[in-house]
C-alpha cells in the first residue's frame, strides 16, 4: 500500500478508496488505518477523501504541500479538484 502511495506523482492525488481499488484489496478505511500508522514516509498529502479534502487534523499542511506541487484545486481553494487531479496508477497523466 505504501509503495502505491509513493508512486503518486506530484500534482496528482488518489482518494483512499482509489488506493484500495488500485491494490484490489481492502477499502478506504483500511487504507486510512495504514496511512495513519505508517504513512509518514510517503507523500501522505496526496491521499484524500473522495470529495478532495485532506485528512482531518492535517488540512493546513496537506493543502500547503498540494498547492506547492501545483495540484488543481476547486474554486473554494480548500479542496482538490478530484476530476482534474485524480491519478489512476498509470503513466502519471490520468
Amino acid at each position: 500500500m505504501l509503495d502505491a502511495v509513493a508512486r503518486i506523482p506530484p500534482g496528482r492525488v488518489m482518494a483512499y478508496s482509489d488506493v484500495a481499488e488500485y491494490l484490489g484489496q481492502g477499502g478506504a478505511r483500511a487504507v486510512g488505518r495504514v496511512m495513519s500508522a505508517f504513512g509518514s514516509g510517503v507523500p501522505w498529502w496526496r491521499v484524500l477523501r473522495k470529495d478532495g479534502s485532506p485528512a482531518p487534523g492535517h488540512e493546513r499542511e496537506a493543502m500547503t504541500r498540494l498547492r506547492a506541487e501545483g495540484t488543481p484545486l476547486r474554486a473554494d481553494g480548500a479542496r482538490v479538484d478530484m476530476t482534474r487531479a485524480r491519478w489512476d496508477g498509470g503513466d502519471g497523466h490520468g
